[in-house]
Formats: C-alpha cells, sequence, structure tokens
C-alpha cells in the first residue's frame, strides 16, 4: 500500500514528527510513504486544508496514492473538504480507538488527524498508536465481530450513493477555480511524485492540462 501524506499551511511545522511516527509503523507493515508535504511553514507552495481536498482526491482517483494521511489544526475543516470528492472517505480521527473502529466498520481511504488540539507532550507516541490501530487488522473487518455483516452492507449502500451523488472527479476539477486547483500541484515534489507514481495516464494529462490552464 502507498500511503500519501499531505499537510497544510496551519500545522505544517509538524510534517516531520508526522512523516517518522508514520513512516514508524509503515515501514512494520511493508508500506509505502509519500511525504507530499507542506514540509514547512515557509514552504513556497502554501497548501489550505480545502487544497488539501484536492491532492488527496486527485492522488486517490488517478492510483497514484492507496490512502491519505491529512489533517488541520481541528481536523475537520480537512476531513470536510477530502469528503467533497468522489473516491474519497476520510474520517476524523483523535485516537487509536477512532483509529481502529473507522478501519473496521466504515473501511475508508483517508484520515484527518487534529495536529493541534491536545498535542503536546506524548503527541508523537498518539500519532504512532493511531497509524498502528489504523491498520492492525484488514479493513473493513467489522467490529464488533457479529456486526460484521450489517456494517459491510452498509458501507456498500454508502458506496452506491456517494456514486449517485458526485460528478466524475475531472469534471469538477475543471470547474473549480483555476488558481486553487494549481495551489493543491504547487508542492516543492508533486511533479516527481505523482509523474512516478500515477496509474492513470488519462490523469496525467488532466493535471497537465490544469496546471498550464
Amino acid at each position: 500500500m502507498r500511503i500519501a501524506l499531505i499537510n497544510e499551511n496551519s500545522q505544517a511545522s509538524k510534517n516531520g514528527i508526522i512523516y517518522n511516527a508514520l513512516k514508524k509503523v509503515a515501514d512494520a507493515k511493508g508500506f509505502e510513504v509519500v511525504n507530499y508535504g507542506m514540509y514547512s511553514p515557509d514552504d513556497k507552495a502554501q497548501l489550505t486544508y480545502v487544497q488539501n481536498g484536492i491532492l488527496a482526491a486527485t492522488l486517490l482517483g488517478s492510483g497514484a496514492a492507496d490512502f491519505i494521511v491529512t489533517g488541520c489544526g481541528t481536523g475537520e475543516g480537512a476531513m470536510l473538504a477530502l469528503n467533497s470528492f468522489p473516491g474519497v472517505i476520510c474520517g476524523h480521527i483523535e485516537n487509536p480507538l477512532d483509529a481502529f473502529t473507522f478501519a473496521q466498520i466504515n473501511d475508508g481511504n483517508a484520515v484527518s488527524i487534529p495536529y493541534a488540539l491536545g498535542f503536546g507532550w506524548g503527541g508523537d507516541l498518539n500519532l504512532e498508536y493511531i497509524f498502528e490501530k489504523l491498520w492492525s487488522q484488514p479493513s473493513g473487518g467489522g467490529y464488533p465481530p457479529e456486526r460484521r455483516e450489517p456494517e459491510q452492507r452498509n458501507k456498500k449502500i454508502l458506496d452506491g450513493v456517494r456514486d449517485a451523488a458526485f460528478r466524475p472527479l475531472p469534471e469538477i476539477l475543471k470547474a473549480l477555480d483555476k488558481d486553487l486547483v494549481k495551489g493543491a500541484f504547487a508542492g516543492e515534489h508533486f511533479d516527481e511524485y505523482f509523474e512516478r507514481d500515477c496509474q492513470d495516464e488519462t490523469y496525467k494529462a488532466l493535471v497537465k492540462e490544469l496546471k498550464e490552464a
């Protein structure tokens, strides 16, 4: 599994802490972590939490990433932004129990973490424990076990509702403000990582078109 880490501007200073906690767990699982930044508050490309949603949806839709780890000060804005796009199911995760139940019951592909609230002594350990519980078992297994079948059935119903509710992602991206979209793809290493990992040539062409618009 390839996990993309995305930070918006208010919490960019914590990128290294988040990356280290995430990579420690991912390495033990045999997962790959790709750090899309922001890497520091002084980065030339300043991502907002809304742009986190654009970037996350593009990475998931194109196959460049299988899972997104993001967040903001409260975690709410990034969660709302990611869930505004097709193909993304993002949970708001504050602690390891949230991580475990979201993975088992909701079977999502993104998490948004509040990096400002309660992030003091031991904040790095809480992140590590979150990531451990997030991938402690195969996703979508259900919890408690006797609720597995109705939970999996409800997840399929939700997927169907979302398929009916959203336009295709390329149409959405083309309808958004051009500068907003360009900014989402302006990270220092975006071109390098996206070109390498994108699994869909139509998305490569789309991103190029949007960046040149």
